[in-house]
């Protein structure tokens, strides 16, 4: 289906291209959401008689995200979370838990603005793109950890499950020492020869 589209859609064009789409992406996206018209003769005049005011309000749009995103980009958020010893979450967060967390800390985003290539499925500093508008793309790094001193220690570029290995590696060979020095099975004292 041929459509005129009315904004910015990431990997189909711009303002006002005509552009071929699937049929279903047309119907049940594009069209429903006003990213896009039919490519019919009579929306083509619709268009070109008011392309100046939809141009006037999509760089409105376009500023107000800049404007809101300035404040929300490069920001940390802390998530707390389960997981294993090799820093494998028990679940993943997604793209709803992103959007909870920073609307909690007072931002505006909706679940949809969230870009994730995959879910965050280990403990570290991940950073996040969140799509505030189709032309403004901001990034916020969530944080998870086990426990709030955990967090802290990532914050500051710690890696814990390469820490927590070294220290249980340390733990051992002090404890391989020990054992060694005490002459494993041995006791002092005084032994008769029989």
């Amino acid at each position: 289906m041929k459509v005129i589209l009315l904004e910015r859609v990431e990997g189909r064009g711009g303002l006002g291209d005509e552009v071929s789409v699937k049929d279903g992406f047309a119907r049940n996206y594009l069209l429903p959401r006003g990213k896009a018209l039919r490519a019919t003769s009579a929306n083509k005049k619709i268009f070109d008689a008011q392309r100046a005011e939809i141009e006037a309000r999509n760089a409105k749009a376009k500023e107000a995200a800049a404007k809101s995103g300035e404040s929300l980009d490069e920001s940390s958020y802390v998530m707390i979370r389960q997981a294993g010893e090799s820093g494998q979450l028990y679940g993943s967060v997604s793209g709803r838990d992103v959007a909870e967390i920073v609307n909690a800390a007072g931002g505006k985003i909706d679940r949809a603005m969230v870009v994730l290539d995959k879910p965050l499925k280990t403990l570290g500093v991940h950073p996040v793109k969140v799509r505030l508008h189709p032309e403004v793309t901001i990034t916020v790094n969530i944080n998870i950890a086990r426990s709030e001193d955990e967090a802290e220690r990532q914050a500051r570029g710690e890696n814990v499950i390469a820490a927590q290995f070294e220290e249980e590696r340390l733990a051992d060979v002090e404890a391989a020492q020990d054992l060694l020095e005490g002459g494993a099975g041995q006791q002092e004292g005084d032994y008769e020869e029989r």
